[in-house]
């Protein structure tokens, strides 16, 4: 072999050897991120886990004897008799005590449970839609977030379309089991229709309309329409997307309760309920 053959097959060694060098970097980097990534997860997902635990200690949730006389029914199809409306109206709404809530965190504007999922949380509120998303319900860096109602909102006089966020979390805290409403199992249980939305001021019952899951956008998080035909327009939008036809009468004197989380990196779950029953506090 003469010299020049052989300073190629150096080259050639040498280069694979290099090659092999940066392989095994960035796999061991890759591995060093992933595990970074995996620690502060769970310790996020720990955190939350202490939050709820002390929350469900020290918040007092019971349900409310239906009593036709204070309730105040919502838009009711009148002409209707038989609509699924009338047999909504005779769950139970929730109440919840918010003293000890609003001791450990002044933000918090009503309570959510939502039938079917593990949604039952306090939400919170303030004047951004970012705290929350990097913040848990004690005010401390989690990436996990918590439940919280749209700046813009207002729980004490209710817009067009009153928004609730969370993130959906691999471990289905937060908004994470709200990917239940795709399951045959969720739809099949009509008790699951329902929303409890507790205020301090009100408790209030919502009925599911619509649950879709649509590629990240905007428009279903107007929150108020400044004519009665984009108002219209929005409500046959978000009907016409539903995964489900749960046959519910919606119009523009309707208020709407939206609930808003990841998919995944591109889509978002959506579900909309429309205020059907209410009792002041």
């Amino acid at each position: 072999m003469d010299d020049e053959v052989f300073e190629f097959y150096k080259k050639r060694i040498r280069l694979r050897s290099w090659v092999w060098v940066v392989l095994i970097i960035i796999s061991f980097s890759i591995m060093a991120i992933s595990g970074y990534k995996i620690f502060f997860w769970n310790k996020d997902n720990k955190q939350i886990e202490k939050e709820v635990e002390e929350i469900n200690k020290i918040t007092n949730i019971e349900d409310v004897p239906v009593d036709e006389e204070k309730e105040e029914l919502v838009n009711s199809p009148q002409d209707d008799p038989n609509n699924d409306y009338w047999s909504y109206v005779k769950l139970p709404l929730i109440n919840v005590d918010f003293n000890e809530l609003k001791n450990k965190n002044k933000d918090t504007v009503a309570f959510l449970k939502v039938n079917g999922t593990n949604i039952n949380y306090p939400v919170v509120q303030t004047n951004d839609n970012k705290y929350y998303l990097s913040h848990s319900f004690n005010k401390k860096a989690n990436d996990a977030g918590w439940v919280f109602l749209d700046y813009r909102n207002n729980i004490d006089k209710l817009q067009d379309n009153t928004i609730i966020y969370a993130h959906g979390r691999l471990d289905k805290t937060m908004f994470g089991s709200l990917k239940n409403i795709f399951s045959n199992n969720w739809y099949k249980d009509t008790d699951n229709y329902v929303i409890n939305l507790s205020t301090p001021s009100e408790n209030t019952l919502w009925q599911v309309i619509s649950v879709y899951k649509i590629p990240t956008e905007t428009y279903y998080l107007t929150t108020n329409f400044g004519t009665e035909k984009s108002h219209q327009k929005f409500i046959d939008t978000i009907i016409s997307r539903s995964k489900y036809d749960f046959g519910a009468s919606v119009n523009t004197n309707d208020k709407i309760l939206t609930l808003s989380t990841c998919y995944n990196d591109r889509e978002k779950v959506v579900l909309h309920a429309r205020l059907i029953k209410k009792r002041k506090r």
